[in-house]
């Protein structure tokens, strides 16, 4: 994160408000970490920035979309299938994990169908 906090545009917003709700210490609205004797409004919540550490290690990685675009920014590539954005786990990623178990099955066909076509050009055939 080199020091900067990244700012949010409204989307990003609320998405990561809607994953505030799955952090253990999120209570009614209030942070249980900032509690002091007195209710303390989860800081996360509120900002268009990423403020609360837990939230970042803990929560965000739950969005793995939302992380990337936020804390991954020079690192991230966008799918050639549907266009977002994502972490590869390599330097050949070229799909977002949504899209890549699909375009594994697709390939694999087409794969087999090529494979099965040039079988049956030179005569092949399977036995009875």
């Amino acid at each position: 994160m080199n020091g900067k906090r990244p700012y949010m545009d409204y989307p990003q917003y609320r998405a990561a408000r809607r994953l505030v709700h799955e952090c253990c210490n999120y209570d009614n609205g209030n942070c249980i970490l900032l509690d002091n004797g007195e209710p303390c409004v989860c800081v996360q919540s509120t900002s268009y920035s990423l403020m609360c550490r837990w939230f970042t290690a803990a929560v965000l990685p739950l969005d793995g979309k939302l992380e990337a675009a936020l804390l991954h920014r020079a690192d991230r590539k966008r799918c050639t299938e549907c266009g977002g954005y994502f972490l590869p786990k390599s330097n050949r990623g070229k799909y977002c994990p949504d899209c890549a178990g699909r375009m594994k099955r697709i390939h694999a066909t087409q794969r087999k169908r090529k494979q099965r076509d040039k079988c049956h050009a030179l005569g092949y055939s399977r036995p009875p």
